[in-house]
């Protein structure tokens, strides 16, 4: 196994996991499930491909990547009642799920020898459109545009730390070991402290010159 489908396959599941979990908040069938978790696993990783010509695209061109949702589904389906949290529970799969998507569509960019803005805008795809589709589809407001969240902030910062630890010298292992805990790192300081990004906030007006 590559190390490109380790982390696709890696990212599929936890985030198949946080869409299931979506899907249960909102009272949704078997059918239902797998969809959600279907099209938040699989809709960064589909677009990624798509704009690095990368055809057929992953899942299609290996279709374990289907029977890996399913099972996440199905999982979540007969357990999600026993979370005390549900919407806690997505919140850290969702980071965790992060610090691994960003890795895999970094690796995918660098395998194919892309600069450093294809690298890091391809980690930010990747980790960020699956999820935004699901909270969209499941009529919530999309967790990577939430006010005071640092999530595309994180998608960006790990990719941009990925692009600087190979533009140093360091093997392409390591920097995406460095890209997956810069990520979670972000991503978990704003859930727990608060971390945030300045918010613009509009003012009135200034009068123009008088005279």
């Amino acid at each position: 196994m590559t190390l490109t489908v380790a982390l696709d396959l890696a990212a599929v599941f936890v985030f198949a996991l946080t869409g299931a979990l979506t899907a249960s908040r909102a009272q949704l069938d078997i059918v239902g499930f797998i969809f959600i978790a279907a099209l938040t696993a699989v809709g960064g990783g589909t677009l990624r491909d798509l704009f690095l010509g990368r055809v057929p695209v992953f899942w299609v061109v290996d279709p374990i990547y289907i029977g890996v949702i399913a099972v996440g589904a199905l999982l979540v389906f007969v357990t999600a009642h026993l979370l005390e949290s549900r919407y806690r529970a997505i919140l850290w799969l969702d980071a965790a799920a992060l610090a691994v998507a960003v890795p895999a569509g970094v690796n995918v960019a660098i395998t194919l020898n892309h600069g450093p803005a294809v690298v890091v805008m391809m980690g930010i795809v990747t980790g960020c459109f699956g999820g935004l589709m699901r909270d969209v589809v499941c009529n919530e407001v999309p967790l990577v545009l939430r006010k005071g969240e640092l999530y595309v902030t994180a998608a960006f910062a790990g990719g941009i730390a990925a692009a600087l630890a190979l533009y140093l010298g360091q093997s392409g292992p390591l920097a995406l070991l460095i890209c997956a805990g810069v990520t979670f790192l972000l991503r978990s300081g704003s859930m727990l402290f608060g971390w945030s990004l300045p918010a613009y906030k509009s003012r009135p007006p200034r009068d123009g010159p008088r005279g």
